[in-house]
């Protein structure tokens, strides 16, 4: 299960690298080392959780073009929530 986790982390990396979406903001909580990355690119907004030297354990939060919460669980659920907002926009 660790596998399939880290090899979430780097697709979505990967990919968010290739449409061009931006850091918006980055908090680190120094207590417990982890660290919330906010990206965006045009309307769309999502959020990863990670904590320090374990990739495996990140976990990405999106929303859809109706405003409800998705939890990532693979590089397809990050990229329908992303293409349905950016074809919501006129």
């Amino acid at each position: 299960m660790n596998n399939i986790s880290s090899n979430l982390h780097e697709k979505v990396h990967h990919w968010i690298d290739a449409i061009g979406f931006r850091l918006n903001a980055s908090q680190t909580n120094g207590k417990n080392h982890i660290t919330t990355n906010h990206y965006f690119f045009e309307t769309f907004n999502f959020f990863e959780k990670e904590k320090r030297d374990h990739p495996e354990s990140t976990k990405f939060l999106c929303f859809d073009a109706y405003g409800e919460k998705i939890n990532v669980k693979s590089l397809l659920d990050l990229q329908i929530a992303f293409f349905e907002n950016i074809s919501q926009l006129k």
